[in-house]
């Protein structure tokens, strides 16, 4: 009875619920004259997003056609594009939530086309590397040849874990409408990614973001249009990074701010007993 079931929703769920045309933006990285819209007639299964769609056009209608993805369960960040005018990503975007017959596909906003849904993602990287997105610590010794783990409590977790589930996408920065104006801000990744770090108790690099965090073009020039948070595919709220960050800057210029004393190093543990039957952990590949 079990397996007549399974057979019968498996059989439902391969039926063709309805057809949907993709009309789909199209470069070919040389010119402003190449550009163009192509209509492709896709079909729609219970479940099938619109990352299935673009694989179904270059399996069946166009090989040619070109877009990023990596691990297809929004995990990786790489399938961004601006589906029916809003930045979303495509292996988490399913045709039928978008309640429409046409799906319209175009490369993120804010960022150069390297060929028709690949956007040039480089400038996002080099403004996160701006900020130093990694913990900062004056002991240079412990940083460089660790003796154990630093001490965190889940109070002192909390504070940026939100933050911490950025996963690179750049969905934030396409729907930025500074960004938009302003080529040479920040941008709200960068930004959320500042205070993920400022925020973390095992850190102590506040000062030596600061200069670029709070530039003219940091996190003063954020309108709070909200845009990047409402992108946002993990929640991460971005906008609201940014707003705790301009508190920093101006507790810190009344002189307010407190220097916390970095986390320390965890006492190791020494009288845990492996339990049966897990195993040893492999050898390190690189010393």
């Amino acid at each position: 009875m079990i397996e007549a079931v399974s057979a019968k929703q498996t059989e439902r769920a391969e039926e063709i619920i309805k057809t949907v045309k993709f009309k789909v933006f199209r470069y070919d990285g040389k010119g402003k004259k190449k550009l163009r819209v192509d209509s492709f007639e896709v079909p729609v299964k219970k479940g099938t997003t619109v990352l299935d769609g673009l694989h179904h056009i270059k399996e069946n209608l166009d090989s040619t056609l070109a877009w990023r993805y990596s691990c297809r369960m929004a995990v990786c960040g790489s399938c961004g594009m601006f589906i029916n005018s809003f930045p979303r990503l495509a292996c988490n975007t399913q045709i039928t939530e978008l309640e429409s017959d046409v799906v319209h596909l175009k490369p993120l906003p804010n960022f150069d086309i390297i060929k028709d849904l690949v956007p040039d993602l480089s400038v996002l990287f080099e403004k996160h590397r701006q900020v130093k997105p990694y913990t900062l610590r004056q002991d240079l010794a412990e940083i460089e040849n660790p003796t154990g783990e630093f001490f965190q409590s889940v109070d002192e977790l909390e504070r940026y874990l939100q933050f911490a589930y950025c996963i690179k996408c750049g969905l934030c920065m396409a729907a930025c409408p500074t960004i938009a104006t302003d080529r040479r801000y920040l941008g709200p990744q960068p930004l959320a990614q500042a205070y993920r770090y400022n925020a973390d108790s095992r850190d102590e690099g506040y000062d030596d973001r600061k200069d670029i965090v709070f530039s003219p073009h940091g996190a003063f020039r954020c309108h709070f249009a909200g845009a990047c948070s409402e992108a946002c595919p993990k929640g991460v709220d971005p906008a609201f990074g940014i707003q705790l960050l301009k508190r920093q800057a101006f507790v810190g210029a009344l002189g307010l701010l407190r220097r916390r004393k970095a986390a320390p190093v965890a006492t190791p543990v020494s009288s845990a007993k492996r339990l049966e039957g897990v195993p040893e952990a492999p050898k390190k590949t690189v010393s």
